[in-house]
């Protein structure tokens, strides 16, 4: 399949390269076109011995349609979203098409944003007195938590949240997806809906947050950063390392009790490895720019906190296997149970802000009546979040001298964090 991808590579190439020389010295072109009549003989529509540029175009876009490219595989029996699919080759070349949005002037983007939104075609704020980091952020339904607790548990902590945020479900909320559809490149040709990028080129932003997706590349990340430091130079990234799930396993367990401290620490010690793998490029890439939100240690946490019996209120551990409504995962792929989204909200505080949310004295109006989770239980998620983000050597936050405020402020750049 790797294979695959590079050859349908070259016919990008030469795509993009006949119609730079067409009426041109095309030698360049020749050499390819040659080149792509070995490797696929089939192009050569008329078998006359000679590929033409139309030849080679048409190939291409009967591979394209083929259903070999572009169209997600559901691998799980649970279903859910997809873990093998198709990527446009355009992204081994070195720049993207020439019509991508990212190269247009910020009025630009702007005045195209502003032809498919109903709303404002800009969101800015100025710099927050209080010291509140201006946030943007892509991801899917396992981020969604933590956009959505947020901005409350900032406002307790005395802050007004700025956060702009363009997410969809599964592989739609990726990073990469997200990238295409905001250019009108690639399944999204001539069709740009660039909602962050009009307001990366036309306003100002600390931070950015990006949930990880199935076989995700460095380059998925790399184009946004580089966008937005060509705007924003002070900007920092953050990409959550999402958590455990039960398609790490084998197979389902068939009772809670398989689901041990160790088999926990084993899933949680992969996640590690896959979020690194991308963390370990950028990071290299871009010095003091790139951080983990380590969500998988704060659930790593929590579930060994529940093996111990310390987090009051919670029944179980995951819905499918043990069936109880009030565990830390309520289904097959992985999403979080009722409560938990307090959880990845306060890893996200702690990590923008490097101060524990144990910290916050005000209460924090999240909602809701049934009394559950109840102030033990917050209480643990606070705690478990401050453990998980000052003990992660990615998260840009350290606290030797255990006060719940990071001892490198530098990392998150915020007043909040030093107060």
């Amino acid at each position: 399949m790797t294979r695959f991808f590079m050859l349908l590579g070259l016919l990008f190439r030469i795509g993009f390269c006949c119609q730079e020389t067409r009426g041109q010295d095309d030698s360049a072109a020749a050499v390819q076109l040659r080149q792509l009549l070995k490797r696929f003989p089939a192009a050569d529509a008329n078998q006359d011995g000679r590929l033409t540029r139309e030849e080679a175009l048409e190939f291409r876009r009967r591979m394209q349609s083929d259903g070999s490219v572009g169209q997600a595989k559901k691998k799980s029996s649970g279903g859910g979203a997809p873990r093998e699919f198709g990527v446009d080759p355009g992204w081994e070349l070195e720049r993207f098409p020439e019509h991508a949005v990212c190269y247009l002037p910020p009025e630009e983007i702007r005045r195209i944003f502003a032809t498919v939104s109903t709303g404002p075609a800009v969101i800015s704020w100025d710099v927050p007195s209080d010291g509140a980091r201006r946030v943007l952020g892509v991801g899917h339904s396992f981020m969604m938590p933590g956009y959505r607790t947020l901005p409350l548990i900032a406002a307790g902590a005395g802050l007004k949240q700025p956060l702009y945020t363009h997410t969809g479900g599964g592989i739609t909320g990726s990073a990469r997806f997200k990238w295409e559809q905001e250019n009108g490149i690639f399944g999204f040709d001539g069709n740009p809906t660039p909602k962050l990028l009009a307001s990366i080129s036309n306003a100002s932003w600390d931070a950015m947050t990006f949930g990880p997706y199935f076989n995700d590349r460095p380059e998925y990340f790399s184009c946004w950063i580089d966008f937005c430091l060509k705007y924003q130079p002070e900007m920092k990234f953050y990409i959550s390392d999402a958590w455990p799930q039960l398609s790490q396993l084998q197979r389902n367990p068939e009772s809670e009790d398989e689901l041990t401290a160790e088999v926990i620490d084993r899933m949680g010690q992969e996640r590690l490895q896959m979020s690194r793998e991308i963390l370990d490029v950028l990071r290299t890439q871009y010095p003091g720019k790139v951080f983990v939100l380590p969500t998988s240690d704060a659930m790593v946490l929590a579930a060994k906190y529940f093996l111990r019996g310390e987090l009051p209120g919670v029944e179980g551990l995951h819905r499918v296997i043990g069936g109880r409504q009030k565990s830390l995962w309520a289904d097959q792929l992985g999403h979080l149970g009722p409560g938990f989204d307090r959880l990845e909200g306060y890893v996200f505080y702690a990590t923008l802000y490097g101060r524990s949310p144990e910290l916050i004295t005000q209460e924090i109006q999240f909602g809701g009546n049934n009394g559950y989770p109840g102030t033990a239980l917050d209480a643990q998620f606070r705690r478990i979040a401050w453990q998980a983000v000052a003990g992660n050597s990615y998260s840009g936050v350290v606290d030797v001298n255990k006060d719940g405020l990071n001892d490198r402020p530098e990392s998150s750049d915020s007043d909040a964090s030093r107060r």
